[in-house]
Formats: structure tokens, sequence, C-alpha cells
């Protein structure tokens, strides 16, 4: 049998799948799909603040929140109560929410927008000019070659 083919045969094993292979991690997985429940309910109690922030742990009726910066976590401080009520109605017991700033993932840097300049017929004719019009010595040869060579990709095919 092939590398590839073995490969292909295989589904992705998931985390789940993994820790209830070992009975050690087995005991894991009750706190994870906890913490992934308890994460999904904020992130529907406020979709904005939890873009960036997760949760570092719940334990005792406390909620300890990771944000990446001190501005994230004034913006989330003003909506605790809100969070606090709404995760309350879902059935969580939480007494106490607390934030921590640290840095976590990466935020997905942001597509730059590549703009196509283009310079008006107007400019293209001022240049055509100008490479016609410079005299021909050794150090205008370059900039001549230059000019006309941005006159040609300008004008219309």
């Amino acid at each position: 049998m092939r590398f590839d083919s073995f490969k292909r045969s295989r589904r992705p094993a998931e985390a789940t799948d993994f820790l209830r292979r070992n009975d050690r991690l087995a005991a894991l997985l009750p706190a994870a799909e906890r913490i992934g429940a308890l994460q999904a309910d904020c992130a529907a109690a406020l979709p904005a603040a939890f873009k960036l922030s997760e949760i570092l742990a719940c334990e005792e009726g406390q909620l300890l929140l990771s944000v990446p910066n001190a501005a994230v976590a004034a913006k989330l401080k003003q909506q605790l109560p809100r969070l606090q009520e709404a995760l309350q109605q879902k059935g969580w017991q939480i007494n106490n929410i607390r934030l921590r700033v640290q840095m976590m993932k990466s935020a997905q840097p942001l597509p730059l927008e590549r703009r196509q300049l283009a310079l008006p017929d107007s400019a293209v004719h001022s240049f055509d000019q100008l490479s016609k019009e410079l005299e021909e010595t050794a150090q205008n040869r370059p900039l001549i070659a230059a000019l006309r060579a941005m006159v040609a990709r300008r004008r219309p095919a």
C-alpha cells in the first residue's frame, strides 16, 4: 500500500476522539465540553466582544476571561453585567466575572487594498513630450529611456 493512498483513506481525528482514547485525558472531556459550551454562550451574548476574548477558567462561580489589550478590557467591562445576566438565564452559575489582559491568538491580518494608480492622458502626453524635448546627453539617457518606457506602457494598445 502506498503512503499517499493510506493518507487519503484516514479521516482526521477530532480532539474529542483523542481525549476518549486515553483514560487520563478522558477525564478532561467533560471540562473541555463545558468550557466550549460556556464560550459559545458568551459569544452569543456578546458576539463582538468574544471575537478576541477567551475563557481562561470557570471555577466556583468565578469566570475568568482573557482579553488582548486594555482597550478591549475597558469596553468589555462595561458589558459584564449584561453578560452575567445572559449567562444566568442560560443556567450558568456565574457570580463574578474577572478580566485578564494577556496576549492571545493573533488577529487575522487585514487584507491589503491594492489601488491601481492611473495617470491621466494629459500627464502621459506631457511625459511623452518631455522625453522628445530633453537633450540627449549621457546624464539624460536613463531618464529619457524611463520616460519612453512608461509612456509605451500607458498608451492604449
